[in-house]
């Protein structure tokens, strides 16, 4: 372990949180509705007024979580309580069960409600973090209630919305790799914060992490499949059964090994490092550098138009995921990964002149025109994520040396 090459990479870091953060409270919190918007471009200007409902509560847990981890700040605690009000008064259908919906307008009115039920793990992330900074019993009791609702959605539940499954079920049915392991960070992020709980969560995490390796990890294939039949078949006769997201593996990899740390669950480390292993063999571009968003698993044309770029969001999870892994594990292969992606991202996502990452690059590393900063499905979530724990982990790191 290179001490100075460590430090180094920690002032980069802290220097880009601070760059990520004051982008978004500049140009992003909406003063005149509550919320933030999202869709910005390179320079922070607002290219639609819609409003992800996803980033309402993931941008109220990533300003929580910051205060979690630096300390209560007031700009902080404001743009987090803007979004939480903002999805209170405009985001629930509360005709349909209260459920989320997925897009409203910048005033709130609602635009459309998914079948997928993200937006209610969000929102009690959101609030479950927002009660861990301020002790506010209505956001604990917001929180369990949306845990509640996405748990049994996940489990059978028929949908309050009326909004059927994706495919007819009297001809397929099957599972999905995100149901599991966002219910795990959800639940992981409870546990933290509502101790009162702790034997229900503890349960229903280990649920989850039996899903994944049950239904999801195919040693055969050496790859974790999104999506598989009901008992976790793989579907390797049509497109969407072969796809790998090696994204979603390294997310899930550092969820896991949170998981792991809290539970004493140790022999779950090793397993994790198969499936980093596998991502990155199955994901990393040896021609251009950088990640590729899906890719087949037997080598097939991916059905989706943008496999092959490169998107900010899953360089943030290989940055946690490997930093992790050398933490829990002191293997120097993942201190290399981590560099070397570290690397990519400095000179390929970074925009020291603006701010903020660069959300969608092609495959050759350029971003696409118009750069975009965000989106309805990029805001102030993934990065001020990745830069704390990142900056968290490296101080321990070096605290060690």
């Amino acid at each position: 372990m290179d001490k100075a090459k460590l430090q180094e990479a920690r002032g980069w870091i802290r220097q880009e949180l601070d760059r990520c953060v004051d982008f978004w409270l500049k140009n992003g919190m909406d003063p005149v509705h509550g919320g933030v918007y999202t869709c910005l471009d390179r320079e922070g200007r607002l290219y639609s007024t819609d409003k992800s409902v996803w980033m309402q509560g993931r941008c109220a847990w990533a300003f929580a979580w910051l205060c979690h981890v630096y300390g209560p700040r007031e700009d902080w605690l404001a743009a987090s309580k803007s979004c939480l009000d903002f999805l209170e008064a405009h985001c629930l259908n509360r005709e349909a069960g209260g459920r989320l919906y997925f897009t409203v307008t910048g005033d709130g009115r609602p635009l459309r409600q998914r079948r997928y039920f993200y937006s209610e793990a969000f929102y009690a992330m959101a609030n479950a973090e927002y009660y861990g900074v301020t002790g506010d019993q209505a956001c604990l009791l917001r929180a369990r209630r949306a845990y509640d609702l996405y748990w049994d959605l996940a489990h059978g539940m028929p949908d309050p919305t009326g909004l059927g499954p994706k495919t007819l079920p009297e001809t397929r049915t099957g599972r999905s790799f995100g149901p599991p392991i966002i219910c795990l960070n959800m639940t992981n992020i409870l546990l933290r914060t509502d101790p009162e709980r702790r034997e229900l969560y503890e349960h229903r995490a280990a649920s989850c992490v039996e899903d994944v390796f049950r239904y999801h990890v195919k040693e055969d294939l050496a790859c974790v499949l999104v999506n598989v039949g009901p008992e976790g078949e793989p579907r390797l006769d049509v497109s969407e059964g072969r796809i790998v997201s090696p994204g979603d593996s390294f997310e899930g990899a550092w969820f896991l090994l949170e998981y792991a740390r809290t539970s004493g669950r140790r022999e779950l480390v090793e397993q994790v490092e198969k499936l980093f292993r596998w991502a990155m063999d199955a994901g990393w571009d040896e021609e251009y550098g950088g990640l590729l968003y899906f890719v087949d698993c037997l080598g097939h044309p991916p059905e989706a138009y943008e496999h092959d770029m490169k998107l900010w969001w899953t360089h943030a999870e290989i940055l946690i995921s490997s930093l992790m892994l050398y933490r829990d594990t002191g293997r120097e292969v993942y201190l290399d990964w981590f560099f070397k992606t570290l690397d990519y991202c400095k000179v390929h996502f970074a925009d020291p002149e603006y701010g903020e990452w660069y959300g969608y690059l092609r495959r050759d590393g350029r971003p696409t025109e118009p750069p975009c900063k965000g989106s309805t499905f990029k805001g102030p979530f993934h990065m001020p994520r990745m830069l704390s724990m990142v900056d968290r982990m490296l101080g321990e790191l070096l605290a060690r040396s």
